[in-house]
């Protein structure tokens, strides 16, 4: 191809990029948890930047930490300590892959600079000669069409928009007219993976080879208000390190993006990289059309009965026909013998099928919610409603804080009343849910065993590691468990499956009802006895 040919012919240039920071100017937010791999931090507009940027300053005792982003290659890190001085010098060789360095004795006014690969964009068709499937599928989707629709809107010249609508724009070898360089329009593969005309030219080189990038940050830059939500919402964080080999796959099947998109694919753990939060590609494949909406990995609605444990493989329980968000939001495996802990914060999906729990009747088998049958995208329906359009150019997008900001989508069914039924809902399970765990705490005092009432105390219903319902204690052990009572402990079951649905009967208020109902029941006929 020509264009291979021109890319051949430039890899032997090799240009700078400065960036010049104070040390104290810029530090780099810290995570809840540590994570060994650098992944890209800053969204930047049009995806992975195509010049090194540095991304993070940070000073410590006797060193600064410094961190960039940029193509993949070597680099060379200089360093002058005030900005009278006019000569940088090196530090290290200029060999460095990590994108990061420590620089020792930096004082407070010292400034950096980063000089790294030049930019050489290849094109999408360069990619088709060895990635032919994954391109005929990239071609088919929306981001293939991006240019097309600034066309659409008079917007195709505007520079604002080319960033994000085109690959490279603003870099030499960027996209510049539909024109001049029609290899580049629309969003490609190295929007997303870096520049890649030395790995074309060169695939042999892994030095040259493009980034795999799972980070959020990657999609952001474009999609700024989606990322906003993001940023905003419980998926956002890794609240504990999920990378000790005991969590990696049993908590990571469903709190890391990286872990997860392993487990989907078949591929090994990423030992080392599980504290990756369920970012964008969790849920979105961005190399399919399929899906609907938006290129979505699983449908939004689903009837079936599903929960994942980590008894068993991922492979071996893994549904792709099950709702999208019920493949985490689901009871995990959870029964009323379960004695260890209360069930996980996740039972949404099934307690709006209404296929978990204990009934007085026997275990629960299939009671949907007119909520799960009616609404045509069930979770999605409510939790990402779309918002206002940002302006004449950018349709609404849909919320991904995934709060219920609005009763919009209620109304239609009702009405005006909508707000009023939700707290009036929410009270009536407050209360309900309140009258409970008293008569639990009652019975803990008055009718549990000595050997529990003596040492744990209202303590003495719950599971060894209590639920939120009982903060700051320990409950009985696995042998003591067996003294507690199988009204009691069904009932103690039924109670934290409604809690931790979190929607206080919204989801499914007449089976949450229910077994409120046959909780309340159990415990007074333990407290009659």
């Amino acid at each position: 191809m020509q264009t291979m040919n021109r890319t051949r012919a430039s890899l032997s240039q090799r240009t700078s990029s400065l960036l010049l920071l104070t040390a104290l100017c810029l530090a780099t937010g810290s995570s809840a948890v540590a994570q060994s791999v650098q992944h890209l931090s800053v969204p930047f507009p049009g995806g992975m930047p195509g010049h090194p940027v540095i991304t993070g300053i940070t000073p410590a005792s006797n060193n600064v930490v410094l961190t960039w982003d940029g193509p993949s290659g070597y680099y060379q890190v200089y360093e002058k300590r005030d900005l009278s001085s006019a000569q940088w010098t090196p530090v290290g060789g200029p060999t460095n892959l990590s994108r990061r360095a420590v620089v020792s004795g930096a004082g407070s006014n010292a400034l950096f600079r980063i000089s790294g690969p030049a930019p050489h964009y290849a094109g999408w068709q360069n990619c088709a000669e060895c990635h032919s499937s994954t391109y005929e599928d990239v071609v088919q989707t929306a981001h293939a069409g991006a240019l097309n629709t600034l066309k659409a809107v008079h917007q195709d010249t505007n520079r604002n928009c080319l960033v994000c609508h085109t690959v490279g724009f603003g870099v030499s070898s960027g996209f510049t007219t539909a024109a001049a360089t029609p290899q580049l329009a629309g969003v490609q593969c190295e929007n997303c993976h870096g520049v890649a005309a030395n790995h074309a030219a060169n695939p042999g080189d892994v030095i040259a080879k493009p980034r795999v990038e799972l980070a959020a940050t990657v999609c952001g830059g474009c999609h700024s208000l989606t990322y906003t939500n993001w940023a905003a919402s419980g998926h956002s964080v890794v609240v504990e390190d999920l990378n000790p080999t005991n969590r990696i796959d049993a908590c990571g099947r469903c709190h890391s993006g990286s872990v997860r998109e392993s487990l989907v694919e078949d591929r090994p753990l990423p030992a080392g990289d599980a504290n990756v939060p369920i970012v964008c590609a969790t849920c979105h494949d961005p190399h399919t059309a399929t899906g609907n909406p938006a290129q979505l990995l699983n449908p939004t609605f689903s009837t079936n009965n599903y929960s994942i444990t980590t008894s068993g493989s991922f492979q071996s329980q893994y549904n792709p026909d099950i709702n999208l968000c019920a493949q985490c939001h689901n009871r995990r495996g959870a029964a009323w013998t379960d004695t260890s802990r209360a069930p996980h914060h996740s039972p949404q999906y099934n307690i709006l099928l209404g296929n978990v729990g204990e009934l007085e009747s026997g275990s629960a088998t299939y009671d949907p919610a007119t909520h799960g049958m009616g609404i045509t995208n069930q979770c999605v329906g409510c939790h990402m409603q779309k918002g206002a359009a940002q302006d004449q150019y950018h349709l609404p997008t849909h919320n991904h804080s995934f709060q219920v900001d609005t009763f919009t989508r209620c109304v239609p069914c009702h009405g005006d009343q909508a707000a009023g039924l939700v707290d009036f809902t929410g009270s009536l399970i407050t209360n309900q849910i309140t009258v409970i765990n008293t008569k639990l705490n009652e019975w803990a005092l008055t009718k549990a065993p000595d050997a529990l009432r003596v040492k744990y105390g209202t303590f003495a219903w719950e599971f060894t590691t209590p639920g939120d319902l009982s903060p700051g204690g320990t409950g009985p052990n696995a042998t003591e468990q067996a003294l507690i009572p199988a009204n009691i402990r069904k009932a103690r079951f039924d109670l934290y499956l409604v809690l931790y649905d979190g929607s206080l009967g919204v989801h499914n208020g007449p089976y949450s009802f229910k077994l409120l109902d046959a909780a309340q029941n159990w415990v007074q006929q333990e407290l009659n006895r």
